[in-house]
């Protein structure tokens, strides 16, 4: 399946958006949280650009598990760090051992279901964070109303990263070609969501 004119275009306005994202930055933020936001803007960033010059084989890469993982990982990261200052360290453990134990399970030949497992946990309680802490200071009037939109696209960038990774595992949700379909008109969404949102903080507190 070949990238189309309209993959290119949405793949370029979603590396676009990482771009100015990372120059911009978000102010009034400590320098863990600014370095976790500029890693996962980054990732968006490279990958945009390998899959327009590489094309969808770019997917197969056996690191591309690995590297889908960082996104949410980071992202939830700094909004912990930001938000709840009393969880700093023991989510910053969590990222660290999710990142590896994900590592691990790509590179060591390990069989049976442990895999899945650990990429589904990681995944999720990492995608369950960027979706609800947004959206809950928001309802909380501690942040803005647009603050939420940080979770909206933590909502669809973690339906995209498991959708890529299980297919990556030989489990997938969606079949290839579906998901290489809504994969660049989702990035560009997520993408848009996260520059909205974090473009309302500073967050009060």
């Amino acid at each position: 399946m070949k990238v189309t004119l309209l993959d290119r275009i949405f793949l370029l306005l979603t590396g676009l958006l990482a771009a100015y994202q990372i120059a911009v930055g978000i102010d009034h933020l400590g320098a863990l949280s600014i370095a976790a936001y500029t890693i996962g803007f980054g990732v968006i960033l490279v990958a945009c650009l390998l899959i327009i010059i590489l094309g969808w084989e770019a997917l197969d890469s056996p690191v591309v598990v690995i590297l889908s993982t960082i996104i949410p990982l980071s992202l939830s990261l700094g909004l912990v760090w930001d938000l709840l200052p009393a969880y700093r360290i023991g989510y910053l453990l969590f990222a660290m051992l999710g990142f590896l134990a994900v590592g691990l399970t790509r590179i060591l030949p390990l069989e049976g279901n442990l895999p899945a497992i650990i990429l589904s946990i990681t995944h999720g309680l990492a995608g369950l964070t960027i979706f609800l802490l947004p959206v809950a200071w928001s309802l909380a009037g501690s942040a803005p109303a647009g603050f939420a939109l940080v979770g909206i696209g933590g909502a669809l960038i973690g339906m995209g990263g498991l959708s890529l990774s299980f297919l990556k595992t030989g489990r997938p949700i969606l079949s290839r070609s579906t998901i290489l379909k809504i994969l660049p008109g989702l990035l560009l969404l997520t993408t848009a969501a996260f520059v909205l949102g974090f473009s309302v903080t500073p967050i009060a507190r």
